[in-house]
């Protein structure tokens, strides 16, 4: 299967493209056999079978045949369809310097993928219901230049987008005709995100998302909209927000929804690498984002969310997962409302 990259390759141009500059060597390890892979100019040259004296390569990725063959499914289960996945599970290994894979890890995703379901097919233009505006906010005193999108009329769903994104990631909800029947779908872009402007006097670097300042992003909207008790949904980073609307200001909503809404989750891989000037910081966006989305997901769909990932600014994702990694952390506070739930009806 490993073999089959040079054939694979050579059919997928818009992926070469990515890593027109690149120039490696890496190694494929079953334990049992090793795959050593030459790359230039973003091309696979070769694919020689070990066993190897003295291999020379870069960086190598090692995981049991057992695990290798879990991913090169067809439709892999999750945990197995991604290598930061399967990184996170402890069954495959990085080795030595990985540089090249960070600073193209997209390009090394889609290689190692399926890449039998990744296409890029033209979508047909159709006028579309969503309305967008800009208007100026203030956020704990704070002028800010915030936009937004709508559609629908009724009951005001706002939505919060994830970290490192945008607006954008909603666009599905914005054209439900079902749903925008009912719902007037809101969708704002958080300041240094998407459409909306940092505020005045701003420095790249200096960004890291708080818990205090993101709860004021949200109820500085619906305020100056003069949205009336709405019905508030976040993923991610705006699921992890929802918990703390939920147990700080429960009255303030007519409903909390929450999507991927851990009140904590340990650390898996180093954000360090989301903002350094020598690595792309949108592509490797891009690549985090890539094994957050099943690959059963329409390819449209997938190659149009990690697009937005790439527009986000510098070291905007790395500060969004400040808030989502550390200051944002509500796991113990959960777990003493649950003790006093379960005590309560005890």
């Amino acid at each position: 299967m490993f073999q089959s990259l040079i054939e694979n390759n050579k059919a997928r141009t818009q992926i070469q493209i990515m890593a027109q500059y690149l120039n490696t060597s890496f190694m494929i390890s079953t334990i049992e056999d090793e795959y050593l892979v030459n790359i230039e100019k973003g091309i696979v040259t070769n694919v020689q079978k070990g066993p190897f004296v003295m291999p020379c390569y870069i960086f190598k990725l090692t995981a049991s045949k057992k695990e290798w063959l879990k991913f090169l499914q067809a439709t892999p289960l999750p945990g197995s369809h991604d290598i930061i996945a399967m990184l996170r599970r402890k069954v495959l290994k990085f080795e030595g310097n990985l540089h090249p894979l960070m600073s193209h890890l997209l390009y090394f995703k889609l290689l190692l993928a399926s890449l039998d379901h990744w296409s890029l097919k033209k979508v047909k233009i159709e006028k579309e219901p969503i309305t967008g505006q800009y208007g100026k906010f203030n956020i704990d005193g704070v002028p800010h230049r915030i936009y937004w999108e709508e559609a629908g009329e009724g009951i005001p769903l706002v939505c919060l987008h994830t970290a490192g994104s945008d607006g954008r990631q909603y666009r599905a909800l914005l054209n439900d005709k079902k749903l925008l029947k009912k719902f007037r779908v809101i969708v704002f872009d958080m300041p240094w995100h998407g459409k909306s402007s940092p505020p005045e006097n701003s420095q790249v670097g200096h960004y890291k998302l708080s818990t205090e300042s993101y709860i004021s992003q949200i109820m500085s909207f619906i305020d100056g909209l003069e949205l009336v008790k709405p019905v508030v949904m976040g993923c991610s980073i705006g699921g992890r927000i929802i918990l703390h609307l939920a147990i700080h200001f429960p009255e303030k909503f007519r409903a909390l929804i929450g999507l991927q809404s851990a009140g904590h989750i340990d650390p898996y891989y180093d954000i360090s690498w989301l903002h350094r000037q020598d690595v792309h910081g949108g592509e490797v966006c891009g690549g985090i984002a890539y094994g957050l989305m099943a690959p059963t997901s329409p390819d449209n769909d997938k190659f149009e969310t990690m697009w937005h990932y790439m527009q986000g600014g510098p070291g905007i994702f790395k500060g969004d997962l400040f808030f989502y990694k550390f200051d944002g952390n509500i796991g113990n506070e959960i777990k003493k409302l649950i003790i006093q739930y379960v005590q309560f009806i005890c």
